[in-house]
């Protein structure tokens, strides 16, 4: 498949590595000066709070994340998550995210949930393991 547009060739490699690499498992997106051009704002091995953490009250990102957690029956599960974080008090840039995470869905064809979070408290965790499961 090819790339989407509006990714820079930063935050394609990172995509790559978190879905090659065991190193790490966030990767957040972020528009910055170049107008329709998304760039890793963050790649790393991040716990669940920390994650949280990252994200700004402010502003919107796209963040792929892997989430470890254990089944029911005690397995080790790790599910990647498409998360579109759109906080209230970002007003108005939802339309210009909006199209890239659709290209973004496309593109990462094995990520099968994806979930648009505007509280913190929408990330909690038995939530997220509730709809990896």
């Amino acid at each position: 498949m090819s790339s989407p547009a509006g990714f820079s060739e930063s935050s394609l490699g990172a995509l790559h590595r978190l879905r090659e690499r065991r190193e790490i498992n966030t990767v957040i997106l972020r528009y910055v000066d170049v107008p329709g051009v998304l760039v890793a704002d963050i790649e790393g091995n991040l716990t669940h709070d920390e994650l949280v953490e990252a994200l700004p009250s402010d502003e919107p990102r796209l963040v792929v994340h892997e989430l470890s957690f254990a089944s029911p029956e005690g397995m080790r599960k790790n599910v990647p998550l498409l998360i579109f974080w759109m906080p209230p008090d970002a007003g108005g840039q939802e339309e210009t995210y909006m199209a890239v995470y659709a290209a973004l869905k496309e593109f990462l064809a094995e990520v099968h949930v994806h979930l648009t979070a505007r509280r913190p408290e929408q990330l909690e965790y038995r939530r997220l393991v509730a709809l990896a499961g």
